[in-house]
């Protein structure tokens, strides 16, 4: 029988975990000694009280305990649990300093939690301390969130083919509970790891201690937020060491399978990090773009050293392949050449049970591997062939459901660009919007929402569309589709 008590209990549960998290914000407003930004400690004690109590009252009023939750429940959860997230993780962003309307502040909080990295605030120099804090710890949550769905929910629901990756987890088949907690701490761990590692290797390399810890949170999430209105550039001043190497290190990191990690150090199996097919095809990916990135700028400009067109390359690529969306140069300017490669490697991602966006190395490999298959039919009419993944045989439901999601991704951004352009949008701009925010990837094209801009001139209605459209991106499209199909509230 359905129900939504486990629904509300748990989302009622993570929205007072949440407002629990502000008093690390407010503490940072107390501890400034601006008094202007002192000052702004209120608005994250509100969003706390607001949260606590609503979210712990809706946990309370539905208490008691969850064998098991069946998949039309598991849907609803996933998308009433962030929706929620977002919708209170605003409040102190629409009170405080940055002076943001609600309908900004729900972009900004938006763009967080889904690490996407698109932003509306102009001034980050001169920011209040908890509000910086407060965006970076919202991609850092989002980016461990993601990491938990894609091994305990979305395998079990087998949304966009990542039923493949149901082994590597734990026995979903009809219930989230079993092992879940366990797993989730384990992953958890080792995504705290992996950001107190980054945070010593900046603060190392001459970051300060404060914006190192900002951008540790963002850069592992792979999400983009930065305390610098010129990003990742603010800190890449003559006579320090290339931080935007150790940037790119981390990125790629969080565009890794973390299941993998996890069989690392837990199993000591550490040969998969090398053997794992989807990881060897993301590095080739990245190995490729980055050449023929590199041959663009040596082409472009004559001053610029190998090493230099190197950098910039793998730095750019990587950020904007990963979802991160970190600048460390306006690539608007590398031409149109640059901008149409941009613009399609954005779509990409990284790998399945990573931080990273877009729709996944994987479902490229799936996809190349049924298209393989099938000419191999043509050649060879009475052959039998048999598609494989990491050495396993692909069953056609996984071929139907990955090739259901490039259908449905595509249709969806196209859909949310051409309702952007009926706002008067240019057509770069709506393309680049609509783009970023299906695959989660921060910054647009163009003068107005590209690598030097921000959404902040945009409409309201406009970064609405937008939301739902980082939302729907994040949560792999078919988790919150199928929300709005009739069969799925029959009984």
């Amino acid at each position: 029988m359905f129900t939504l008590r486990p629904v509300v209990l748990v989302t009622g549960a993570l929205v007072a975990v949440l407002g629990l998290t502000m008093l690390i914000p407010m503490l940072a407003d107390l501890s400034s000694a601006d008094d202007v930004h002192r000052a702004d400690w209120a608005s994250f004690a509100i969003g706390a009280i607001a949260s606590v109590f609503i979210g712990g009252g809706a946990a309370a009023a539905s208490w008691g305990p969850i064998e098991s939750l069946n998949v039309r429940q598991g849907f609803l959860l996933t998308g009433a649990s962030w929706l929620a997230l977002v919708l209170f993780a605003a409040i102190p962003l629409s009170m405080g300093g940055l002076q943001l309307s609600y309908v900004d502040a729900f972009f900004e909080a938006m763009s967080g939690i889904t690490t996407t990295g698109s932003t509306v605030v102009s001034g980050l120099d001169d920011a209040p301390p908890g509000a910086l804090l407060w965006r970076s710890m919202l991609q850092w949550f989002g980016g461990v969130g993601i990491i938990i769905m894609a091994f305990a929910v979305l395998p079990a629901l087998k949304v966009g083919g990542m039923q493949i990756f149901k082994s590597e987890a734990w026995d979903t088949t009809e219930k989230f509970i079993a092992n879940a907690a366990q797993y989730s701490v384990a992953l958890t761990m080792i995504y705290v790891f992996f950001t107190t590692l980054c945070f010593l290797c900046l603060w190392a390399f001459g970051m300060p201690a404060w914006h190192a810890l900002n951008h540790a949170m963002t850069t592992v999430a792979t999400g983009g937020f930065s305390t610098k209105d010129a990003s990742l550039q603010a800190f890449l001043t003559v006579g320090r060491a290339p931080l935007d190497m150790v940037v790119t290190i981390f990125m790629i990191i969080g565009s890794l399978p973390f299941g993998i990690f996890l069989a690392a150090f837990l199993r000591g199996a550490w040969r998969r990090l090398f053997t794992d097919s989807q990881i060897r095809f993301f590095i080739a990916i990245v190995a490729s773009l980055t050449i023929v990135m590199m041959f663009r700028v040596l082409t472009l400009f004559d001053d610029v050293t190998l090493f230099t067109a190197f950098r910039l390359a793998l730095f750019n690529v990587v950020s904007v392949l990963t979802g991160t969306g970190y600048a460390t140069t306006d690539y608007n300017a590398w031409g149109p050449f640059a901008i149409g490669f941009f613009f399609c490697i954005m779509f990409i991602g990284g790998c399945a049970g990573s931080t990273s966006c877009g729709m996944k190395v994987f479902r490229f490999q799936v996809a190349l591997a049924a298209l393989t298959v099938y000419v191999r039919r043509l050649a060879h009419p009475n052959g039998v062939f048999v598609a494989r993944y990491n050495h396993r045989p692909l069953t056609d439901d996984v071929f139907v459901s990955v090739l259901s999601f490039f259908f449905v991704y595509f249709a969806s951004f196209a859909t949310l660009a051409v309702l952007l352009s009926g706002f008067g949008l240019d057509t770069l701009t709506a393309l680049s919007a609509a783009g970023s925010a299906i695959a989660n990837v921060g910054p647009g094209l163009g003068d107005i929402i590209g690598p030097a801009g921000n959404f902040g001139s945009l409409p309201d209605p406009v970064k609405l569309l937008l939301a739902a459209g980082m939302l729907l991106g994040r949560l792999e499209l078919f988790t919150i589709l199928v929300l709005f199909s009739p069969s799925f509230w029959r009984n």
